[in-house]
């Protein structure tokens, strides 16, 4: 049986599970990251909350560090980003729903 605090990413046959507040964490930031580069790349917001104050305060939530709204500064954050999100992936356990 699994601890509360305990969290792990699931697959299966009916799609990805991210279980617990660090798997949560990890697709929000993999969710935030899309979401600069989109407005990087495009000057388009994934949505109207998304603005580039809204998303530089988040990435300085998640790395810990302050992020103008400037483009160089969030492209930074989402260098930044990426580097939590590979530590997180490679610190998750992985459980294959499908028996592989």
């Amino acid at each position: 049986m699994r601890n509360a605090d305990d969290s792990y990413i699931e697959t299966g046959k009916g799609g990805t599970a991210f279980v617990g507040q660090d798997a949560t964490a990890l697709f929000a930031a993999v969710t935030l990251r899309s979401a600069i580069k989109l407005y990087v790349n495009t000057g388009l917001k994934a949505n109207r909350a998304y603005t580039a104050s809204a998303m530089a305060a988040a990435a300085g939530r998640v790395t810990g560090k302050k992020y103008k709204t400037s483009k160089p500064s969030l492209t930074e954050a989402c260098a930044d980003l990426t580097e939590w999100i590979n530590a997180m992936k490679a610190a998750l356990p992985v459980i294959d729903g499908r028996g592989k």
